[in-house]
């Protein structure tokens, strides 16, 4: 894939612009901002947590953003686990100039329209600034590996995406994201979130596995460490490509369960008897591990829907960081003939799925096929009647400005693919001077899942909630906004009920048709 993608802040998306947005597609409006006590009425569970069909009902706040960033030395910090179940403690590691700091623990969510609740505060901590990171140089691993600066305990925190933000007696904050996982999600739609692609593009210290300290992509990271802050905000992974598909599923009030590729590669169990998975705008880096668990629980009827481009595209390992498992993604890529794994055991080879040693393309899985990067073209509708785009207003033909970018997919014949597929979309467009297309598939699996891939990655971005992100607005207006996000209000209450052979009519195979072949 291409370098990481401009997420420079969104402009022509004023707070009241925004408002009358909800407004169009039955979001509601945004009372006032206020501090976020404990929900007076809400209903607790044994160990303290609300119900989750409590949560939403909680009071939440706007005042969830960052202020100011400052330089990257002024707060930084990541935790010793990507994830935990509540309850459970993680370590907090911090580096700040400044002489104290505090942290804040919003979970993302819909709350009113505010979009997130402060769920804990910690008291003032003293600031200490840590030594430069470490470069590891058989695989130019860059790691922090800080002290523990904080111990957190997680009692009474809901499970749900969380932004822990740094906020620095200077003034200057950052975050730093965490899930608080589900262990069930039978009955659920299970959002999978993508920390080993946050990783992956992630240039803190100088490396990932895109460029090195020079900039240069030959001297990249074969192996990134998450013992180690995020550049930038510190979160702008799950900022633009995933935040507001949560906001969104909260506001539904269908049950959820939360997780990461991390864990669902450790253990399927949150997988089993899901009504659904929902893998977010970019999830470009699996384990053959996490591949192999989440195709299981399409085969056994879990509906997948794929919201982003380039999914499953890169096979990567997990191995151990210094005081833990699973805290280093590794990835050689274009020089996987050194990768030690090569010899041995080529099925483990970390570069594109494609490719040899071991090929195995994504489109088994996700029906489309990885294809290029960067282009930005209008989204194209072919059947206006499918029941994803029931009530959005659309017609075979209508053009949706600037919606597909900044990867795409498609279809390609000759590819490997679970069965029939009926393309929904069908967009023309131009990348690298080579004209092609962009392709939003649907098919159903034999145990009765439906799966959908988008084919764009900026699906997400395109929600109405996503309006106020860091991503950039890329130039969609009002009308694309309310098509992509009645559209996905489809695909989620559909696939919330279940396999969706039973709830919604089957796909109609047109590739031959589409490609004419």
């Amino acid at each position: 894939m291409a370098p990481a993608h401009d997420t420079t802040p969104p402009d022509g998306f004023g707070r009241r612009r925004f408002l009358t947005l909800c407004a169009g597609v039955g979001l509601g409006t945004a009372a006032a901002c206020t501090a976020a006590p404990p929900h007076p009425h809400s209903t607790a569970a044994p160990d303290g947590r609300l119900r989750p069909e409590a949560e939403q009902d909680a009071p939440g706040t706007a005042g969830w953003r960052l202020a100011s960033t400052g330089s990257p030395d002024a707060v930084a910090g990541y935790t010793d686990r990507v994830s935990v179940t509540p309850g459970e403690e993680f370590g907090l590691h911090v580096s700040t100039t400044a002489a104290a700091f505090r942290v804040s623990a919003f979970r993302i969510g819909w709350y009113g329209g505010r979009q997130a609740r402060r769920i804990w505060a910690s008291g003032r901590i003293p600031g200490r600034t840590r030594p430069a990171p470490r470069l590891l140089p058989a695989t130019r691993t860059v790691r922090a590996d800080w002290p523990v600066t904080l111990p957190v305990d997680t009692a009474g925190w809901p499970e749900g995406a969380y932004l822990l933000r740094l906020e620095a007696d200077s003034g200057h904050q950052r975050y730093v994201p965490l899930i608080v996982r589900s262990t069930v999600g039978a009955g659920r739609t299970v959002l999978l979130h993508a920390p080993a692609t946050w990783q992956a593009y992630n240039r803190w210290g100088g490396s990932s596995l895109y460029n090195g300290a020079s900039g240069a992509y030959a001297t990249r990271s074969l192996a990134v460490s998450f013992d180690r802050p995020y550049d930038g905000t510190g979160a702008e992974k799950f900022l633009v490509y995933e935040r507001a598909l949560v906001v969104l599923a909260e506001r539904l009030g269908i049950p959820l369960a939360y997780t990461t590729g991390v864990d669902v590669h450790r253990d399927p169990g949150v997988l089993r008897g899901a009504h659904a998975v929902v893998c977010l705008g970019h999830d470009e880096y699996w384990t053959p591990e996490q591949r192999a668990h989440v195709t299981a629980a399409r085969d056994a009827g879990t509906n997948i829907a794929f919201l982003g481009a380039n999914t499953c595209f890169r096979r990567v390992r997990l191995e151990a960081g210094e005081a833990a498992a699973d805290r280093t993604v590794v990835c050689y890529k274009s020089s996987y003939r050194t990768d030690p794994c090569y010899d041995s055991h080529p099925a483990l080879v970390t570069t594109d799925y494609r490719l040899a040693p071991a090929p195995d393309p994504e489109s088994s899985l996700t029906g489309v096929l990885y294809e290029g990067y960067p282009v930005d073209a209008p989204y194209v509708v072919r059947a206006a009647d499918h029941w994803l785009y029931e009530g959005t207003g659309a017609r075979s033909g209508d053009a949706f400005a600037h919606l597909v970018g900044v990867e795409y997919d498609r279809i390609t014949p000759g590819a490997p693919t679970p069965g029939p597929l009926e393309i929904i979309a069908h967009s023309p467009l131009v990348c690298g001077g080579r004209p092609s297309h962009s392709d939003s598939a649907y098919y159903t699996a034999s145990g009765g899942a439906g799966v959908f891939a988008t084919g764009i990655m900026r699906w997400v971005e395109g929600l109405v909630a996503g309006t106020d992100t860091l991503g950039r607005d890329h130039g969609m207006d009002a009308r694309t906004r309310v098509f992509v996000t009645r559209t996905t209000e489809n695909l989620l209450r559909t696939f919330a009920k279940g396999p969706a052979a039973r709830h919604a009519p089957p796909p109609r195979a047109n590739v031959g048709a589409v490609y004419g072949i």
